[in-house]
């Protein structure tokens, strides 16, 4: 155990995990340094948030011009990063959103989702669905369904929300098909049995689930939510912190569905690794959220708006070039999986991609695999993550910076993992 860890250890909480006891001393791009000087391929983004990889010189730079200016303002003046940050993010979000707020964090962005659905619909009822991952507050984490283990001695949670299936065809052992007929038929019954439509504000639904297992919403089950929304007044939040910002290849993965949310949460990548969150909304639902219903002291940080706005042009060079890398890497794991039967099924968007490693042969998590994975990769110079309820999950997340070159240096070495661990 080395100094840094015994010290961490000594002053900081254990609540929180940590997947390696490296000590990272610098970062460029796809690649970490170790305090030994050893480098590793990143492919865990700080949970998909380096999008633009590690120390984008643009990214740097602005956030150092803004420290020389003002780095706090805490809502008592007007400053003019927020606003520049505003206006790039609201040229790349869809129609529909043309005003937005920051805040730091994306549980904070859900927050005030859901207070903003409350308020300005007069309705309490919250819809959301299983498997999903929305934080771990104490609000937030009533609408997280990713693990139990996340509201494991926090109830009672928040009232009147909703819980209902989301199609999970892998899992299940159904075709996508049939779990989406599954997913609607349970809807529907929740509205039958449960909580009538006139009383739900809003669907809160990640558009490709995130800690639940990397599982896109199936577009028959967007389009249905979209037609019950419209039909009883029900806002369409879509919870884009971990899919936002090219992370699916495109901008937003809602792009993907051709149906523009009514509310729009973002956080994560909006600024490459500083604090940041927002949320985004049709004006006149933001009209109706009257001053002081909200707030915040550090939401809208001079630095991390300086850097925001300097990202958005960053990230405006790399996604065009993110469809080809995904189709190269969904391409070589589609060859894993032929070679390797502890891989049961490769799924997501752009460069957001689950690969799933269940018991050879069937669709069964395997709950032991990770851990060995996450170690023999480690060591061979990969860092990664793991999301499922069960953690069986490859979490996929390479930068969009990321070369092809690297891109297939990364995916051996999962190629070798798994060959280890199989034996």
């Amino acid at each position: 155990m080395n100094s840094l860890v015994q010290r961490h250890e000594k002053v900081y909480a254990p609540v929180i995990t940590w997947d390696s006891d490296l000590e990272i001393v610098s970062a460029d791009g796809a690649w970490v340094t170790d305090v030994e000087g050893e480098r590793y391929l990143d492919f865990a983004c700080g949970i998909s948030v380096t999008n633009a990889g590690h120390n984008h010189p643009a990214v740097v730079a602005a956030a150092k011009d803004q420290l020389d200016k003002v780095w706090h303002a805490g809502g008592a003046f007007r400053y003019d990063s927020l606003v520049t940050a505003a206006e790039k993010v609201l040229e790349i979000t869809p129609p529909s959103i043309d005003r937005l707020f920051f805040m730091n964090s994306g549980a904070e962005a859900v927050e005030a989702g859901v207070k903003l659905a409350r308020k300005t619909t007069g309705r309490q009822g919250v819809v959301v669905f299983r498997g999903g991952f929305h934080g771990r507050t104490m609000g937030s984490v009533t609408y997280t369904t990713s693990k139990a283990k996340y509201r494991e001695g926090y109830h009672p949670l928040l009232p009147s929300v909703f819980v209902t299936p989301f199609p999970h065809p892998f899992a299940w052992g159904m075709s996508e098909e049939e779990a989406t007929d599954h997913a609607i038929r349970e809807l529907e019954l929740k509205f039958a049995h449960e909580v009538t439509p006139q009383e739900v504000a809003t669907f809160l639904i990640e558009p490709v689930q995130g800690e639940g297992g990397y599982y896109p919403t199936p577009q028959r089950f967007m389009e249905r939510l979209g037609e019950l929304a419209g039909e009883h007044g029900i806002l369409m939040m879509f919870d884009e912190i971990q899919t936002g910002f090219g992370r699916t290849a495109k901008w937003f993965a809602s792009e993907h569905y051709g149906i523009e949310p009514d509310v729009l949460l973002m956080g994560k990548a909006i600024a490459n690794g500083l604090p940041l969150s927002a949320i985004g909304a049709r004006s006149e639902i933001f009209d109706r959220w009257a001053p002081g219903s909200h707030g915040t002291t550090f939401g809208g940080n001079p630095v991390a708006c300086a850097a925001a706005a300097a990202n958005m042009d960053a990230l405006a060079e790399l996604i065009p070039g993110t469809p080809a890398l995904s189709e190269h890497a969904f391409g070589r794991f589609a060859e894993l999986q032929r070679r390797h039967p502890t891989i049961g099924d490769v799924r997501g968007l752009g460069l957001m991609i689950g690969v799933e490693v269940v018991r050879a042969g069937t669709n069964q998590p395997d709950p032991d695999a990770f851990p060995f994975l996450a170690q023999h990769t480690r060591e061979n110079g990969l860092l990664i993550l793991d999301c499922g309820p069960n953690g069986n999950v490859i979490r996929f997340i390479p930068p969009l910076c990321v070369t092809t070159e690297e891109l297939d240096q990364g995916i051996d070495i999962i190629d070798a993992a798994l060959a280890a661990y199989e034996g």
